[in-house]
């Protein structure tokens, strides 16, 4: 990371560069310390640079982790377009658990708000325990939601999957400490110490390709709570609701019943990075219902497993 002292040094690192060859060591920290890995990727942003980022800790080779992701049902299909793309693109292996198979086999009922994002937490950890999987990498970042800045790059997750702040340990000039017992399993953020921005400004620095949603196009929404919502089987809209054709794009993407769209006319990546710059609100704090549940929504989740 660039310092006061290390300006008109040609061998310093840039702001992304630091993060970048911070993330790469990550990966292959948890490359050496743990058996069977897993990546969740959802199609959203912070996990494709989370994926690319592993492609590049370990090109030429194949990425030596499968991914996992969590279906709701209730997702964009341009997202899930984008997922099996990459997927066949990279070779890689995808493990899918839905949370349909849950709410169709009794294990889990749909809430009467229609949100979904909150089932995650069962078929997540049932994932986990079907693949043995000893370490997880999810994106977080420390600056999306209060309970995820209080949370270690190595999260240690109790054999239920509980997340418990007083657990915690000190990663000390980037030492990271994975040692669990069986049953238990780590979870893992590389990009813990980014920014939206900083995702933007890699996204723009590497060429990364996003599904088509994150940029400004017309879409009929209708309001709700205060976000403009999509049309879609999951429950909307309801009476009273009016569906309109607005020019919009997400910042963040979850299921189609939480995730909320804000009125844009950023159509390439140098826009979204002139428009995040300029933002006040981090992009759950703007556009996700399932945070609003409670003032310690993400907390209590996390507590039962949540990512």
């Amino acid at each position: 990371m660039l310092t006061s002292e290390s300006y008109g040094n040609p061998y310093a690192l840039s702001h992304l560069d630091a993060l970048e060859a911070e993330a790469v060591h990550i990966f292959r920290e948890v490359a050496g310390e743990f058996e069977r890995p897993v990546i969740l990727f959802s199609g959203g942003k912070d996990s494709i640079v989370m994926l690319h980022l592993a492609l590049k800790a370990f090109w030429p080779a194949q990425v030596p982790f499968a991914l996992l992701h969590v279906d709701t049902g209730h997702n964009f299909p341009e997202v899930l377009e984008y997922r099996d793309r990459t997927v066949a693109e990279h070779g890689l292996r995808l493990h899918v658990a839905r949370v349909q198979d849950f709410i169709d086999d009794g294990r889990l009922r749909e809430r009467p708000d229609g949100l979904r994002n909150p089932l995650q937490t069962v078929p997540l950890l049932d994932g986990i325990e079907k693949g043995r999987f000893d370490a997880v990498f999810g994106g977080g970042r420390r600056d999306e939601e209060k309970a995820r800045a209080k949370e270690r790059v190595f999260s240690l997750r109790d054999e239920f999957g509980a997340w418990d702040p007083r657990r915690q340990r000190p990663e000390l000039w980037s030492l990271y400490n994975g040692r669990h017992s069986p049953g238990e399993h780590v979870r893992v953020f590389p990009l813990s110490n980014w920014t939206e921005l900083d995702v933007w400004q890699y996204i723009e620095r590497e060429n990364i390709e996003l599904p088509a949603i994150y940029y400004a196009h017309e879409r009929e929404v209708f309001q709700r709570s205060g976000m403009w919502l999509t049309a879609g089987e999951w429950g909307g809209p309801k009476a009273g609701e009016t569906v309109e054709r607005r020019l919009v794009r997400y910042r963040t993407v979850g299921d189609m019943s939480c995730t909320g769209a804000v009125d844009s006319d950023a159509t390439t990546v140098a826009d979204v990075v002139t428009e995040v710059a300029a933002s006040r609100l981090t992009e759950r704090g703007a556009t996700r219902a399932d945070d609003k549940v409670s003032e310690a929504a993400m907390e209590d989740r996390k507590r039962e497993g949540y990512f």
